[in-house]
């Protein structure tokens, strides 16, 4: 059992991590349902860990769990001790060399339909006890704490400790429906969409996306719905419920889609990644190698 030096007494892993957990998600009940445990056993390691330190680690809030001074350093003690298990796990993962098990992928809802799907059939077709757990989320997960295994991601990492490959350019460009463009006609160049409904990300999801759509302003437009997946903007574009930006090679998907002034986009890279610890994992490699090969074929 690791266990981690705090003010001179020991910190049992099983209880910092719980620790970690409320301390995150700022709930006793919502750090339960993270680490699949029920709520009492929760509040009895906390209460233990506390006991353990002599330190009251949480004020107990009406909003949720606030961290007290002694629980601020109880978190930089505990992240350490997670930070070794993560570590020791991936490197214990990279000498696995056994064509079954779990890998996690992390992607977006709409590179997971357009892309993943296929990869994992192929994968379950020459691989069939290899398991994938498919996250999708617009949200970027952490590798490093092994929230995902292998991520597509849009942002090229710069962390020392990860490794990635380029896989694809894409871009997206404005799209209505056409029932939309019959009732409401297509926006001038230059109006900042006046007149018009638009279709876009939760701003607690991707702040400032709207601001702009393929560099046009957007500041006269009428925000209609927003939303936090991509897959549901083009779902609600195709509905008729705005004009929205729309990856261009989903688009002949959806037969009711009109794109709005051709010549402009805006591209997009998208970079598959993975711990390096992770790269000599079997499984891992067979799921990552048969993700680049469909975003191979579709190039």
């Amino acid at each position: 059992m690791q266990k981690c030096i705090f003010k001179g007494v020991a910190m049992d892993w099983d209880n910092a991590r719980i620790f970690l957990a409320i301390y995150r998600v700022g709930t006793l009940r919502g750090a339960a349902a993270l680490l699949q445990i029920d709520q009492a056993t929760a509040g009895r390691r906390l209460a233990a860990l506390e006991s353990s330190l002599d330190a009251r680690l949480f004020l107990r809030t009406p909003g949720g769990y606030v961290p007290t001074a002694a629980g601020e350093l109880a978190f930089a003690a505990a992240e350490r001790m997670e930070q070794a298990a993560d570590q020791l796990q991936r490197q214990m993962q990279g000498m696995d060399h056994r064509l079954s098990g779990v890998v996690r992928v992390a992607t977006s809802e709409t590179v997971a339909s357009y892309y993943i799907m296929e990869a994992v059939r192929r994968v379950h077709a020459q691989h069939p006890d290899i398991r994938v757990v498919l996250s999708t989320a617009i949200q970027l997960s952490n590798l490093t704490r092994r929230e995902a295994d292998l991520a597509i991601r849009n942002i090229k990492p710069d962390n020392p400790d990860l490794i990635h490959r380029h896989l694809t350019r894409k871009e997206v460009g404005l799209y209505a429906s056409r029932a939309y463009l019959a009732a409401h006609g297509e926006p001038k160049p230059g109006m900042a969409f006046a007149g018009h409904a638009l279709v876009t990300y939760q701003q607690a999801v991707l702040p400032g996306w709207s601001d702009t759509f393929c560099g046009e302003p957007t500041g006269n437009g009428r925000i209609g719905v927003e939303l936090n997946s991509g897959l549901m903007i083009l779902e609600a574009v195709a509905a008729g419920l705005g004009i929205g930006e729309v990856p261009t090679h989903m688009a002949p998907g959806y037969p009711e889609l009109v794109r709005i002034w051709p010549t402009r986009s805006e591209p997009y890279d998208l970079w598959l990644v993975m711990h390096g610890d992770l790269n000599r994992t079997a499984r891992v490699r067979a799921v990552a190698d048969a993700i680049v090969e469909v975003f191979e074929e579709d190039e």
